[in-house]
């Protein structure tokens, strides 16, 4: 089993990812990654392992499945104690330190006119969202990136070896409440398409982001917020907003 740090990326969105690749290989890390991500860091002139070099197993499906294999999760979820190292090395597994993973754009796909029901579904994510779940699970050990607006930060507290566990958490817990908000997102579209919108869904799947903090909540005494809703389909911004 390698000691070699290891970091898994795929994403869709690629903004701001050669910096933090590169930040990464200086730092000694072996980077893995699939499809066009792996394409774009090529690109750039970085060494970069394929996920099927691991796996030992193409992608398939037109790129449905390209990292929900035991070499991939195992090597994520695996606690670093002496069982779970054991354990790898019994199956040739070398443990994951970081994921950086963001996640085709159901939510914006979803918004365009006109757009098929099959389109839509093509924009689910499925290993994406198990990367970010199984990372965020063990921040013990893994730090997982779903933010671009982390890559820099992360990569200095890297650098610096100030990167700790409540920075971990910090990062599981964003990871967590991209997956709850995208999940509720494809919920809620599914309802309208396979229910129809003429009556009441059985369920109401709200996710909503904080945009700004206000002097005070309905007393002066109390903390208050407005959120913005990240799941209606209007034109209105203002239809967007929720004051709590």
């Amino acid at each position: 089993m390698s000691q070699q740090k290891r970091a898994i990326i795929s994403v869709y969105e690629k903004k701001g990812l050669a910096p933090l690749a590169k930040g990464l290989v200086d730092l000694g890390y072996e980077l893995l990654s699939t499809g066009g991500t792996y394409t774009e860091l090529t690109k750039e002139g970085l060494k970069v392992t394929k996920i099927s070099d691991i796996t030992n197993f193409p992608e398939i499906l037109g790129g449905r499945v390209k990292t929900l294999h035991p070499a991939v999760h195992g090597g994520i979820l695996a606690r670093r104690n002496e069982e779970h190292l054991k354990e790898l090395q019994a199956h040739n597994i070398s443990p994951i330190d970081i994921v950086v993973c963001n996640l085709y754009p159901f939510n914006e796909t979803i918004k365009k006119q006109g757009i098929s029901e099959a389109d839509a579904i093509e924009q689910i994510d499925i290993g994406g969202v198990a990367l970010l779940r199984a990372s965020a699970k063990n921040f013990e050990s893994v730090t997982v990136l779903s933010d671009e607006k982390d890559y820099i930060p992360v990569l200095d507290l890297l650098k610096s070896g100030k990167l700790d566990l409540s920075q971990r958490k910090r990062l599981a817990l964003k990871a967590f409440r991209l997956t709850a908000s995208y999940d509720a997102a494809i919920a809620t579209w599914l309802g309208t398409v396979f229910e129809g919108t003429d009556q009441l869904p059985n369920a109401i799947h709200i996710s909503a982001e904080r945009i700004l903090n206000l002097r005070y909540g309905e007393n002066p005494h109390q903390k208050g917020a407005l959120y913005r809703f990240c799941l209606l389909y209007t034109s209105d911004a203002a239809d967007d907003l929720l004051c709590v």
